[in-house]
This record gives C-alpha cells, sequence and structure tokens, in this order.
C-alpha cells in the first residue's frame, strides 16, 4: 500500500491560513509556524503527521496528500476540523 509523510497546520479561518501560506511561502519555517498557530496536537511536533496511508486522514486531506507535488506547501484545504496547510515530504 501505498504511504506517505507529511505535516499539517490547522486554523478556524481560510483568512488565517492564506495569511499563514505566505509567510511560509516568504522563507517563515513551516514547523515554526505550526508549533505556533496550528489548533491540531500535531502542532508540538511541528505538525508532523508521521507515515500512514490513503484511507487514514479525512477524505479532503487525503486526496491532496496522494497527489500533491513533494515538498510544496498545499491548501488551505478545507475539512470539517477546520483549514489546513500541509506539506507531502514523501510518497511511495
Amino acid at each position: 500500500m501505498v504511504q506517505a509523510t507529511a505535516s499539517h497546520l490547522l486554523v478556524n479561518s481560510e483568512e488565517e491560513c492564506l495569511k499563514l501560506k505566505e509567510q511560509i511561502l516568504a522563507g517563515a519555517d513551516f514547523a515554526a509556524v505550526a508549533k505556533e498557530h496550528s489548533l491540531c496536537p500535531s502542532a508540538a511536533q511541528g505538525g508532523d503527521l508521521g507515515r500512514f496511508g490513503r484511507g487514514m486522514m479525512v477524505p479532503e486531506f487525503d486526496k491532496v496528500v496522494f497527489s500533491a507535488p513533494l515538498n510544496e506547501v498545499q491548501g488551505p484545504v478545507k475539512t470539517q476540523f477546520g483549514y489546513h496547510l500541509l506539506i507531502v515530504t514523501s510518497r511511495g
């Protein structure tokens, strides 16, 4: 089964998500931004979700993780939890 490793951050609004994406694209460290702003417990690890397979995350998240280019910030991705930015670091 194909698995991926990814990091993400979760916030309540699309507006906040877009502001954080701008900061990251301007050179801010993804993990540092996730630690400071993410509402997910993974924030303590800089948003690192570890390794997981298809179907282990919500469908909207899975779709991006298993199709997006590696090492590029993706999002905002809206799920029932809020708005995510994510970066896929490996897949295979």
